[in-house]
């Protein structure tokens, strides 16, 4: 690895760019404290000390990151306990994926801003390394596993339309409780010998051993990971949507057709063209988080599988540590994106936070009327 010129020098120090007063010869691993060194995986010895500037930087966007995580989740919950039409099987899928990101945050904020502030290595014991990755991959998988069955239900809803069977309390309740257990099930295994947490990249964090291939039991549990918690949900998510803007363009192209055989603008009334609008702009809503929660972890999916299959000389400590910073990101914008675009989320808030600056009006009759029966079909 040649660190002596062109990008490398600057970010990682060389005679030739920013040598931050290390000895030659020093590398990342030597500046971790020796209760956790036997925990480093020896890929990253060959590379010296990233320049402190990192460190401070990903503090700082770490506690950005928090804020808005922080503030946007519990605003969410705050609003889904107070007020009882928000209360259905469909949006308790969307609770649990922002208590999901709310616990993600609580679970990796405080010990990771601590570390970046605090020498930029980890300072904690091999234990508490282990918890943090542990606690990060259990929510950040629930969230994902989520993600996937709000989009399952969006395309019931939307393509089975009258057909579909609604989903019940009970039938949320049950996928809720898989989202959790399946987490916890793949999340635990490497304290009992399938997988391993280990520090990562500038090793101010950690995470599971995607480096390891000399370990059978720690390189299949990379590649389940892999295939079970990334490549089959996105299927089912982009299926999903798939078949939701196939079905949404045929429905509408089928509308305008009959409607110029009778030669008038639309067949449709008030409260079903009420009923599809609101039905779509949930789908865009979904869809639109869907493509930002890709945007966010399929870096690290990419980081993990080239560890896992490929060549992992391109693997440098930023390399890995940026893509997993903004894979958590991800716990920072579903409430934005739900809070600023679901209609019953922002008269909720106009209600509880009138002076805020979110404001929607309340429905006219047929709106109202169209509520009503997807409420009631969604409690069914």
């Amino acid at each position: 690895m040649n660190f002596t010129e062109g990008p490398m020098a600057e970010a990682y120090g060389s005679e030739g760019g920013y040598n931050m007063g290390y000895p030659a010869g020093v590398t990342i691993i030597d500046m971790v404290p020796d209760h956790i060194k036997h925990m480093v995986h020896p890929h990253w010895a060959n590379y010296p000390p990233v320049n402190p500037m990192w460190h401070y930087l990903l503090g700082m966007v770490y506690v950005i990151l928090g804020f808005f995580s922080f503030t946007g989740n519990g605003l969410v919950m705050y609003l889904f306990f107070n007020h009882a039409n928000l209360r259905t099987p469909a949006n308790k899928l969307i609770f649990n994926l922002t208590f999901s990101d709310f616990c993600m945050m609580l679970s990796q904020f405080p010990w990771f801003a601590y570390n970046c502030f605090n020498g930029g290595v980890w300072s904690f014991s091999p234990f508490a390394c282990e918890l943090y990755a542990c606690l990060g991959s259990i929510t950040g998988l629930c969230s994902l596993w989520t993600l996937a069955f709000i989009s399952f239900d969006r395309y019931n809803v939307i393509v089975n339309g009258m057909q579909a069977t609604p989903l019940s309390n009970k039938g949320a309740m049950a996928r809720l409780g898989f989202c959790w257990g399946y987490a916890t099930m793949m999340a635990v295994p490497p304290f009992f010998g399938w997988g391993k947490y280990i520090p990562e990249g500038i090793l101010d964090s950690c995470s599971f051993d995607y480096l390891t291939r000399d370990d059978i039991m720690i390189r299949t549990h990379g590649m389940a990971l892999i295939v079970f918690n990334f490549c089959i949900p996105v299927t089912i998510i982009a299926g999903a949507y798939v078949m939701i803007v196939k079905a949404v363009t045929a429905h509408e192209s089928a509308m305008r057709a009959q409607a110029a055989k009778m030669n008038v603008k639309d067949l449709r009334g008030n409260a079903d063209a009420n009923k599809m609008s609101a039905e779509v702009r949930i789908a865009k809503v979904a869809i639109c988080n869907v493509t930002l929660w890709l945007i966010c972890w399929t870096p690290y999916a990419k980081i993990v599988a080239q560890g896992v299959f490929f060549d992992q000389s391109s693997i440098t400590p930023i390399a890995s540590m940026l893509p997993a910073l903004i894979a958590k990101s991800a716990s920072g914008y579903n409430p934005v994106v739900y809070a600023i675009n679901h209609p019953r989320f922002r008269l909720a808030m106009t209600k509880s936070f009138p002076g805020f600056c979110v404001h929607e009006n309340e429905p006219d009759n047929a709106s109202t009327a169209t509520e009503a029966n997807t409420t009631q079909e969604e409690k069914a």
